[in-house]
């Protein structure tokens, strides 16, 4: 499973991992998606081995639940915490913009 989270993690420039009833999963996009970011987003809850893959990003992330798991460039960043204080610290638009994600 940890081969399957590392391929999906880079399919685009930015991936997030969430369910689809998590409030701190909709902010996380919403910020991306106002931010200018076409995120790859899975929904664990709707992937029929998203439980499997819910318990590697928790390994990763040491911590549950793991959503929203938020990678950038490929490079597991973790949830809303981390992402929060990287936008409100002015880092995270450089950071998007670094990985391709946004250009303006």
């Amino acid at each position: 499973m940890a081969e399957r989270v590392s391929r999906l993690s880079t399919e685009k420039a930015v991936v997030i991992f969430t369910t689809s009833q998590c409030p701190m999963c909709h902010t996380v996009s919403s910020l991306f998606y106002e931010l200018g970011v076409c995120a790859a987003v899975h929904e664990l809850d709707k992937d029929p081995r998203g439980r499997e893959m819910e318990r590697e990003l928790a390994r990763r992330l040491g911590r549950a639940p793991p959503v929203p798991a938020v990678f950038i460039g490929g490079n597991l960043f973790g949830s809303t915490d981390k992402i929060m204080s990287l936008h409100l610290a002015g880092k995270l638009v450089p950071m998007l913009k670094g990985a391709g994600a946004i250009w303006l």
